[in-house]
């Protein structure tokens, strides 16, 4: 079968995603980091120096597909994050980075510009990335419409 270009993007989307999943579970497992698991760090990474609901997380789909409650309980039981309830809506958890939590997120940051520093010379150059990352926005945005909209343009 002939796959368009569509249907091989899709495929790569998928494919890469698994790939920097497991490039950083390698990290984890250098460090000997075993009580939090790759999907939680991105969570944790996006999280970063903010303070925010679980909603918030969902919302900007900082979740990577998983159960966003479960990752954010493992994460507070790991002591990675500090959940709070907020002073204004008693109802609503707020989650932001432990101390544990920001080392691990500037692990992942320090990985981020090794990995930069090693692309660099590389024919994946600054101006390629970036034209990637507006086809990539643009795909994103047909999508959400054809989730909103079902199907329309």
């Amino acid at each position: 079968m002939n796959h368009t270009p569509y249907f091989e993007a899709i495929q790569l989307i998928e494919r890469l995603h698994r790939h920097f999943l497991d490039v950083l579970k390698v990290e984890l497992d250098k460090r000997n980091i075993q009580d939090i698991n790759n999907v939680q760090s991105m969570i944790l990474y996006n999280v970063g120096d903010e303070e925010m609901t679980v909603g918030e997380l969902t919302i900007r789909g900082y979740y990577l597909g998983s159960n966003v409650s479960y990752n954010v309980k493992k994460m507070v039981e790991n002591a990675y994050l500090i959940q709070e309830r907020s002073i204004h809506d008693k109802r609503s958890i707020r989650v932001k980075l432990s101390d544990k939590g920001h080392e691990l997120k500037n692990m992942i940051s320090d990985m981020f510009e090794r990995h930069e520093r090693q692309i660099q010379g590389s024919d994946v150059t600054d101006e390629r990335l970036a034209a990637l990352n507006d086809a990539l926005k643009r795909l994103e945005r047909f999508w959400a419409n054809q989730a909103n909209f079902s199907g329309g343009f």
